[in-house]
């Protein structure tokens, strides 16, 4: 039993004996100049450690500082640049008997950093930087200035600071804070709750580090928290991490980012990194879930990072989208070189909801980024894509078109775009889609060229078939002023107007084989701007089609007949005019369309137009000159000779939807009765022999009809 108690009693006596040797012979306050004044030779600025410096002894061997500042300069409204409450070091207790400070942990808590910006651009950070250049030039002046002989040091802390080393081994912050206020910028940050801890520290063994900060930025809130395991190399040759997690938060007054998730299981040079990430929340109305995956390659001269096969699936919920749900998946590859700061982008596929793509970018990163791409997609429905091909609402939930208290949006309320992105863009790409529907017209081999440069958006080429002609096209939009203005030139050749007319504005009125012609230019991008401001003309050129809705000849022969007051027996025939060629130019001037060239030929007729239509009010007054050249028997009635070679004017007017035919029939009369007139007087005076009396005849009969 004797023996037992010494066994144990003998240690507790060596460590009794060795704590009291250390508390004897090793005053730690000796450490306080030192600290003092290495603080403002790296710094510049002054220290200020509360009270002395204390052993501790629980849980373990060390120093503990109580409350320690560090003063900011001059001019700034907080006192401190940096504020501790306590600050406690874990030293091992051996080294210190042969002055060798090897620190095994330090632990700061309700550690305070303030970074301040003035208006006048004045930063007390500046501080540090300016007193570590200083110091280099000494060091460097001093290297060049060996002294012949040795002073003696200055105070007794500078002799004993030459005496120690000191090492350091690892950190524990806890409940700090950061503010950061930018006068010059009118900002400020404040980040708290800063937590951050490192496992035992040693070269070539895994440290495990755990971290978690919250904080705020004007009407923003955000908060992360992770952890990571990282090995140092000696020398800091090499070094590599592994388990990394980061989870973060935001939030402000239209966003609500609940998860975002990064992880890396490893990271090293040259070698295949699994990556993984997912963010969910809401932005605006927009309800956002995304989770992804890609393969991180980094070369050890950090000069080339290359994500393999990244992966992104996502839905999007809310009323803003044209389709909610809206599912989105994407595969692709990226690769950045960051010595050229270029940044290469190859899209395997990309799907959202019924629309796919691939492609292929490239990136060159400068002040304004220079964007080359080429997209590819197989079909592309857009009213599908924008629900233009949906159901009408119920007739309680539809919005009312006709007369109430919905008033038609005026131009005060309409706004121009904002487009002064495009300032800021190079973009230059190529697009092509096998098939393409848009405003239900189908569209087949669609190519298409466009670029952004610097405030100027231009479709430099477009081209398509469609309904068994073809469409070339090229606009351009000017948004370096505001309202923006723009050009576009658009070229159809051999189109078959009829299912055209159909799909588009489900009128089948016309038919034949059209070539149009259109050069227009104007300026707002509002929807009254567009109408109001719109210029140009429109070249058409239609052959071997017809005019549906109409029978011009069976109109002549019904309104003859009731001038006549003759019965009118034929039986109704096929609304619709036949004709051989049609042609007109129309006038584009700010909500009026105008022609004054409109002719169309048929074995029957001969039709000459003119007249404006207004496409704002919709309505429209056109005078249409009818000549017949053939017999009206081959249009489905009988022939009326007495009206050969007389033009017969229809007037066309009304609303577009409701337009009104109309024969000026008092011209047709007269042109008759001046037919008749000019056999009776010619031969009437083929027996009046004197020239005189001739043209007085002439005169006064012709003056009836004037």
């Amino acid at each position: 039993m004797k023996k037992l108690f010494l066994f144990v009693a003998i240690p507790i006596i060596a460590i009794l004996g060795a704590i009291l040797a250390l508390v004897l012979l090793v005053n730690p306050n000796q450490f306080k100049p030192m600290i003092i004044e290495q603080a403002k030779t790296q710094t510049g600025l002054e220290l200020v450690i509360d009270g002395d410096i204390s052993w501790q002894f629980f849980p373990s061997i060390g120093l503990e500082l109580g409350q320690t500042e560090l003063r900011n300069p001059q001019g700034f409204s907080k006192l401190n640049m940096f504020k501790v409450d306590s600050v406690v070091i874990d030293v091992s207790v051996t080294p210190l008997f042969n002055k060798q400070l090897e620190i095994g942990n330090v632990v700061l808590d309700g550690a305070q950093v303030s970074l301040e910006t003035l208006k006048d651009g004045r930063k007390n950070i500046d501080a540090l930087t300016k007193a570590q250049s200083t110091q280099a030039q000494t060091a460097e002046s001093s290297a060049q200035d060996v002294p012949s002989t040795t002073e003696p040091s200055a105070t007794e802390a500078a002799s004993a600071t030459s005496d120690w080393s000191i090492q350091l081994a690892g950190v524990t912050i806890s409940n700090a804070g950061v503010e950061i206020q930018d006068l010059q910028a009118g900002s400020f940050t404040k980040l708290y709750d800063v937590n951050l801890s490192l496992s035992e520290f040693a070269f070539d063994e895994w440290v495990k580090a755990d971290f978690g900060a919250k904080g705020e930025t004007n009407q923003q809130k955000f908060a992360a928290s992770g952890h990571a395991e990282f090995q140092l190399a000696k020398g800091f040759a090499k070094y590599a991490l592994r388990n990394i997690k980061l989870e973060s938060s935001f939030s402000d007054a239209t966003t609500k980012m609940d998860t975002i998730k990064l992880s890396l299981d490893t990271f090293e040079f040259d070698a295949a990194n699994s990556l993984s990430y997912e963010v969910k929340g809401k932005a605006a109305d927009l309800s956002i879930d995304i989770t992804g995956a890609a393969t991180l390659r980094v070369d050890e001269a950090i000069s080339k990072v290359v994500l393999d096969k990244m992966s992104l699936d996502a839905s999007f919920e809310g009323d803003a989208l044209p389709q909610s749900p809206m599912k989105v998946a994407m595969a692709s590859d990226l690769t950045f070189d960051l010595n050229k700061s270029h940044l290469s982008f190859v899209l395997e596929s990309l799907t959202a909801n019924a629309l796919a793509f691939d492609g292929k970018a490239d990136v060159m990163l400068a002040e304004i980024p220079k964007v080359r791409f080429a997209l590819h997609s197989p079909n592309i429905d857009l009213d599908e894509f924008l629900g233009l091909g949906q159901a009408p609402q119920d007739k309680d939930q539809a919005p009312s078109s006709g007369s109430g208290d919905s008033k038609p949006a005026t131009p005060s309320e309409e706004v121009e775009p904002d487009l002064s992105a495009l300032k800021t863009l190079d973009v230059k790409g190529d697009m092509t889609i096998d098939k393409f529907k848009a405003n239900n017209a189908h569209l087949q081999n669609v190519k298409a060229s466009f670029s952004v440069n610097r405030g100027i958006a231009e479709l430099t080429s477009f081209s398509s078939n469609l309904y068994q002609g073809s469409i070339t096209a090229k606009a351009k939009l000017d948004a370096r002023k505001t309202p923006a203005t723009y050009t576009v030139e658009k070229r159809i050749k051999g189109v078959k107007v009829q299912p055209l007319l159909k799909d588009v504005a489900d009128n089948d009125m016309l038919e034949g084989t059209g070539n149009i012609t259109v050069d227009l230019k104007g300026e707002s991008l509002t929807p009254t701007g567009i109408q109001s401001n719109l210029v140009g003309t429109m070249v058409i050129d239609f052959a071997d089609g017809a005019v549906n809705g109409i029978n011009v000849a069976q109109l002549i022969r019904e309104n003859y007949a009731k001038i006549k007051g003759e019965k009118f027996d034929d039986k109704e025939g096929v609304q619709k005019t036949d004709f051989s060629a049609m042609k007109a130019t129309l006038k584009l001037n700010k909500g009026n369309v105008s022609t004054n060239d409109l002719t169309m030929h048929s074995p029957l007729l001969r039709i000459r137009g003119n007249g404006e239509a207004n496409y704002i009010q919709q309505t429209v007054d056109f005078t249409v000159s009818t000549s017949i050249v053939g017999s009206l028997e081959g249009q489905g009635g009988k022939d009326i000779d007495e009206l050969r070679d007389i033009t017969i004017p229809i007037n066309i007017s009304g609303k577009w939807s409701e337009p009104k035919y109309k024969l000026v029939f008092d011209d047709v009369l007269k042109q008759k009765a001046e037919k008749e007139i000019d056999r009776g007087v010619e031969k009437l005076t083929d027996k009046i022999k004197d020239e005189k009396t001739k043209e007085a005849v002439n005169s006064l009969i012709k003056g009836l009809f004037n």
